[in-house]
């Protein structure tokens, strides 16, 4: 269960990069679609309402809410992918035939029950005997997904119909038929089951969703209640969560879906608290982001903290091996600045002593998202990468308390990691006698396990490939290999055949492993999917 659950949630890192486009599509093109905002950036002699340059970013904005309004789907498509095992193709075409599916259902049953966009209006409502209360609460539950009227069930109806493509797919995708109906074989018979089972499942979720859609609202009241202390507990849960891989199961639903609370602008309910953030973005009346957003806290970790103790690290270590120890840490920071990823700091110091995360890391992260809502923190984005969009609306930014917030946050990482490692001699990088667990790489080392590093040395990118499947007990003890952003998570038949830490962190460029019996996560940072890619094509898997 815990490998299956490990697996879900990595595959829902696949359909949110696009959230990525559409943060920059939306940030861009809102900034100069909006003439009032043109006008304030000095730019109106060149872009003018109605001319070229105008028409093109009103197209960069209305893609990137094109992202947002069609998230379901690509869900949908991108969970049946990641999932499967095989024919991930196939199994993406049958992740969009049984969403499309068990939508048509629902829209066939509500109609059956004379429920249509003209009788579930408001106003249709309170005249057939609601009060205008139970009325606003009864229309949310719809909603038109491709033109279909249905359920608004948000990525949730995404995230089923990939749950059962992936479990129906992995099941019958090599099914082999009688001769006179093999054309339908394989991944062909996958299609007509899925096309069959929308019927049962989109019936089924007819008569549960409105208990579901209650059940979500009362979380999401709870949560938006629940004052300081909610928030403390998401930060820390979100980064205790973070060494066995199932982190995103807690953002994702208040990132995006009612959980997160919900919010009309310019006329459209958006749900989830990154894709309010995208709307307001993209309005011209917002003022601000929203504060209690769930996210804003990871600056001070990002920004402050996770540079805090590697400074701390790389000032314990002796002094011969400082120079060793920087040229991990400065790439492993720039990544977290830079792109948000901080696995590569984080497991520096998580396999050496967990205790320096646990009793540290996640209290302090849990306090970060605490103390920028407490001081009312408005920004979007919590990397570089995703923060450009500011410069362009800076109207719309409240966050000069950060210039206090993210150097106290670098001292107290200081402080406490320094303080921690001495007295208790805890053996970080450049302290240990001899070779220790954790490889010191040099800034060349580093280097080369990047994408481009590797593009031109293809012998040890054939070396560290063909290690790889080695060190996992070879070709036939592989059973699937997939990735989320920094990890390749393997299952084998025999666990107790893949090579131990030291193999994969000295020899093969890895952070660490995490194991759960046959199932592993090997930690290689961002460049994991050109790896992945290259292990399966050596192996002869899609």
């Amino acid at each position: 269960m815990k490998e299956r659950i490990q697996a879900f949630a990595g595959s829902m890192m696949i359909p949110v990069i696009l959230l990525v486009v559409a943060g920059i599509f939306i940030g861009i093109g809102s900034a100069f679609a909006n003439m009032e905002n043109v006008e304030a950036l000095h730019l109106g002699w060149l872009i003018q309402e109605g001319n070229f340059l105008h028409g093109f970013f009103v197209i960069i904005n209305d893609l990137g809410f094109m992202v947002m309004r069609f998230l379901p789907v690509f869900f949908a498509v991108g969970l049946s992918y990641g999932l499967a095992r095989k024919e991930k193709g196939w199994a993406a075409f049958a992740g969009l035939v049984i969403f499309l599916g068990l939508n048509t259902v629902i829209n066939s049953m509500l109609a059956i029950h004379q429920l249509t966009p003209e009788t579930t209006t408001v106003e249709a409502l309170v005249e057939s005997g609601y009060s205008m209360l139970e009325a606003q609460n009864y229309n949310s539950l719809f909603g038109t997904v491709l033109g279909i009227f249905t359920y608004d069930m948000s990525i949730f109806s995404g995230l089923i119909a990939g749950i059962v493509t992936s479990m129906i797919h992995n099941r019958y995708c090599e099914k082999q038929l009688p001769n006179a109906l093999s054309f339908f074989s394989g991944p062909r018979y996958v299609i007509i089951l899925v096309s069959i089972v929308a019927v049962p499942v989109g019936i089924v979720l007819y008569y549960i969703w409105p208990y579901i859609g209650a059940g979500l609202a009362s979380l999401s009241n709870f949560i938006t209640t629940s004052g300081l202390i909610g928030t403390f507990v998401f930060g820390a849960a979100d980064r205790a969560l973070l060494p066995i891989g199932i982190h995103h199961l807690i953002a994702f639903p208040i990132e995006y879906t009612r959980v997160g609370g919900e919010m009309l602008i310019d006329g459209t309910v958006f749900e989830g608290v990154r894709n309010i953030m995208l709307a307001q973005m993209g309005s011209p009346d917002a003022s601000e982001y929203i504060v209690r957003n769930f996210t804003t806290g990871r600056i001070l970790f990002h920004f402050g903290g996770l540079p805090g103790a590697a400074l701390a690290m790389y000032l314990v270590a002796k002094k011969e091996n400082r120079k060793k120890v920087a040229s991990i840490m400065i790439p492993a920071i720039l990544t977290a600045v830079l792109i948000g990823v901080t696995e590569p700091i984080e497991y520096t110091f998580l396999f050496v002593q967990p205790l320096l995360y646990f009793l540290i890391h996640v209290p302090l992260s849990g306090l970060s998202y605490v103390l920028t809502e407490m001081l009312n923190v408005s920004i979007i984005g919590t990397a570089v990468r995703d923060m450009f969009p500011n410069l362009l609306q800076p109207d719309k930014v409240h966050a000069m308390s950060l210039l206090i917030l993210i150097p106290a946050y670098f001292a107290a990482y200081f402080f406490l990691f320094r303080w921690a490692i001495l007295k208790f001699n805890i053996k970080t990088p450049g302290r240990e006698e001899g070779e220790g667990i954790i490889k010191l790489f040099s800034k060349k080392d580093y280097k080369d396990q990047q994408d481009n590093e590797e593009s031109k040395n293809p012998d040890k990118k054939n070396d560290q490939i063909d290690g790889i499947i080695a060190a996992l007990g070879g070709k036939s003890n592989i059973i699937d290999i997939t990735n989320c952003a920094t990890r390749l998570r393997v299952k084998v038949k025999d666990g107790s055949v893949v090579q131990n830490n030291n193999t994969w962190v000295q020899s093969l460029g890895a952070k660490g492993v995490v194991r759960n019996d046959n199932a592993l996560q090997i930690i290689f940072g961002t460049h994991v999917i050109t790896l992945a890619a290259q292990v399966k094509e050596r192996l002869g898997m899609e």
